[in-house]
């Protein structure tokens, strides 16, 4: 039954698609020859999440705004992508180490691309893997796009939660951190994700202004003596910039 309501709904959202003025009830329910009762549950249903919308003035129902948002959301992905993958590929280079990128989904971080410079199948066992936003570097980066105010609301609504023994779980703290980070301008996770690992990442925005994704590096332990962290800094930076300038952002000053 929740499949045969499922290809039902499909059904209405395949016939207001090509309806830009919309549809009356009464239309959809003979074009689809589907009960009245029926359609309008169905609408409703999707009424609620904002994937159909109604005109009030003259009762037909049309595509919400919901699709547009979440196609948006995938060109915009693709197309990050798309730009990323060469400059991921040369921050690799530069700081001989495995490189991210990143972006927000319901509040975590969830990877879209990496780069490591030694093997092309390993490089996609991470795709689509989700961490959390405040222990890693890559989720404090994602996290400059609230303001300070907004930060302060986000960050008292949510648990810190310890995942090793560097975790910051004092919320005066990790605030004072992010503040530290958005003055300049690139995030750090020392051994506070995972134990052993250390991290260096900053904010991609694009043409709003708005951080949409983050590219970081990270090296183990054994590398910790070995890496000059300002010269991975600068080259994380550069490559940041670039991004955001391709993704069309316009820097100040």
């Amino acid at each position: 039954m929740k499949v045969q309501s499922i290809d039902r709904a499909f059904d209405i959202i395949e016939l207001l698609s090509s309806e830009s003025n919309g549809m009356a009830l009464k239309e959809i329910t003979k074009n689809l020859s589907l009960p009245a009762s029926t359609v309008h549950r169905l609408l409703n249903s999707m009424m609620s999440r904002g994937y159909i919308e109604k005109s009030g003035s003259n009762g037909v129902y049309k595509i919400g705004l919901k699709f547009i948002e979440l196609s948006s959301l995938y060109l915009n992905s693709l197309e990050l992508k798309t730009e990323a993958h060469p400059l991921l590929v040369d921050l690799s280079r530069k700081v001989k180490q495995i490189v991210f990128l990143a972006t927000n989904m319901d509040g975590e971080v969830v990877y879209i691309d990496r780069v490591d410079g030694v093997s092309t199948l390993r490089s996609y066992s991470i795709i689509g893997q989700r961490r959390s936003l405040f222990t890693t570097a890559l989720g404090k980066s994602l996290l400059l796009d609230y303001s300070p105010h907004d930060l302060e609301q986000y960050v008292y609504a949510h648990t810190l939660e310890r995942r090793t023994p560097h975790t910051i779980t004092d919320k005066r703290q990790f605030l004072r951190e992010m503040e530290l980070s958005r003055q300049r301008g690139w995030c750090c996770d020392n051994e506070e994700d995972i134990i052993g690992f250390r991290c260096i990442a900053a904010p991609v925005r694009d043409y709003r202004s708005r951080v949409i994704a983050a590219v970081s590096t990270s090296w183990d332990r054994d590398s910790f003596d070995q890496i000059d962290e300002q010269k991975v800094v600068a080259h994380v930076t550069e490559t940041t910039a670039l991004l955001s300038k391709r993704m069309g952002y316009r820097f100040q000053g």
